[in-house]
């Protein structure tokens, strides 16, 4: 049968001669949760890692602020909220002392429904929930890179300030989780798109800590608001937590990191000729701007001038009005690149990443787009992944390496020396 590769709600197969093409799949490493979930959180807080525990970082008469994700993550706010509610009660801080504020960044507001849906009927009935008002800002300071850190009023005014979050690999930030629940998720639009012009510099990708203009600039930020205290989940594929880290919005964050990479990374001795990377099937292919996150993760693995194979169905087209107008830009790839330099737009922001993907390679992309359509934004249009997979191998000639990811979204891989094995 081959190799399967999901494609919406169906799978489509790739077989490949291993006589005639080295190859390799990379998939994530199955892993198993390491206890019940909420043993998991409890052990966090009572073991937090680089501070004390609240019931000594807190003291009553002082009001909490706990910035949580919105609708668009998937973290699990409903069961991470509860036990540290109860810390904060155990410690003399009263529900009425804590509020919860929605981390929207630029993203749309929140009905009510919605937000008692994120963090459960019972915290949404004992504290106040909210989502942040951008005419409410107040400045702080500014970073060494020049963003001015403009932050919810109500979130300035708190005593204390704690970040509760999901740790996922994040194309430009690295990761997700730490304090990105406060910038971008409690800041002005002006905040937000200065620290983000930073995604398309050296060091800005994927898994990467060291050296990450976007991430050190939103963690000097997180220190101007004065982050005290995170938890932050780190889930599987299949969005089960595996691990619950709590403490230092730093040390957490990095113990929550390495967890993720012990089961989501994968490491590779040569960069591909050709890589074939499906999204993941329905939804995560439902469009491309979904889709995108498996491009990105499998351009790094991939030579220069290489060909990425993108298996993505797309059935409901590019997903966003502005991603498609910005794909649309005549100057091609590089053009987007550049003004993605010059202003930050949400949608934008995902035509410059698949436009970095297009200045490193050519992308063949199997889905349900109309051929031309496809071709407009600089695609090669296929139907099925074993002609575009074909086409590829032609193209690229004699004994070819190809790398194949069947679940894109999910594995982060690398080269051991990308330096070296780059053509």
């Amino acid at each position: 049968m081959g190799i399967a590769l999901k494609y919406g709600q169906a799978t489509q197969y790739l077989e490949l001669d291993s006589d005639k093409v080295r190859m390799a799949v990379l998939a994530p490493k199955r892993t198993a949760p390491a206890g019940d979930e909420a043993d998991l959180i409890r052990s966090a807080l009572t073991n937090p890692i680089g501070t004390p525990r609240l019931s000594q970082l807190v003291r009553s008469g002082q009001r909490v602020v706990v910035a949580t994700s919105d609708i668009t993550r998937p973290c699990p706010s409903a069961r991470l909220l509860p036990p540290l509610l109860h810390e904060l009660n155990q410690a003399g801080i009263p529900d009425t002392d804590i509020m919860a504020v929605f981390g929207l960044g630029i993203h749309r507001g929140h009905t009510a429904e919605e937000r008692e849906r994120l963090v459960g009927s019972d915290v949404y009935r004992r504290v106040r929930c909210i989502d942040p008002d951008p005419t409410e800002a107040v400045h702080v300071g500014a970073t060494r890179r020049g963003t001015p850190v403009e932050v919810f009023h109500p979130v300035v005014e708190a005593d204390v300030r704690i970040g509760v979050g999901v740790i996922e690999y994040h194309y430009f930030a690295g990761y997700s989780g730490g304090v990105k629940a406060y910038l971008p998720g409690v800041c002005t639009a002006k905040t937000i798109q200065h620290n983000h012009r930073w995604m398309t510099e050296a060091g800005a990708t994927a898994g990467n800590l060291n050296g990450n203009p976007v991430r050190d600039d939103l963690e000097e930020a997180g220190e101007l608001i004065g982050v005290h205290f995170i938890l932050n989940a780190v889930l599987d594929e299949k969005k089960r937590m595996v691990m619950a880290v709590a403490g230092h919005p730093q040390q957490a964050h990095r113990a929550g990191c390495a967890a993720l990479d012990a089961f989501g990374r994968d490491t590779v001795d040569q960069a591909a000729d050709i890589v074939v990377v499906s999204a993941g099937g329905f939804p995560k292919d439902i469009n491309l701007y979904q889709a995108q996150k498996a491009l990105d993760n499998a351009r790094h693995v991939l030579r220069q001038d290489g060909i990425l194979v993108l298996v993505a169905e797309c059935r409901e087209g590019l997903g966003d009005d502005t991603f498609e107008a910005w794909m649309k830009d005549p100057g091609g790839p590089d053009a987007i690149v550049a003004r993605i330099r010059r202003e930050f737009v949400l949608g934008g922001h995902k035509a410059a990443a698949v436009a970095m993907a297009m200045q490193q390679a050519s992308i063949y992309l199997v889905s349900s787009l109309d051929a031309g359509y496809a071709r407009s934004l600089g695609f090669t249009p296929f139907s099925q992944v074993q002609a575009a997979t074909d086409a590829a191998l032609a193209k690229v000639g004699p004994n070819p390496f190809i790398l194949v990811l069947p679940e894109g979204g999910s594995v982060l891989p690398s080269v051991r020396d990308r330096m070296t094995n780059d053509k």
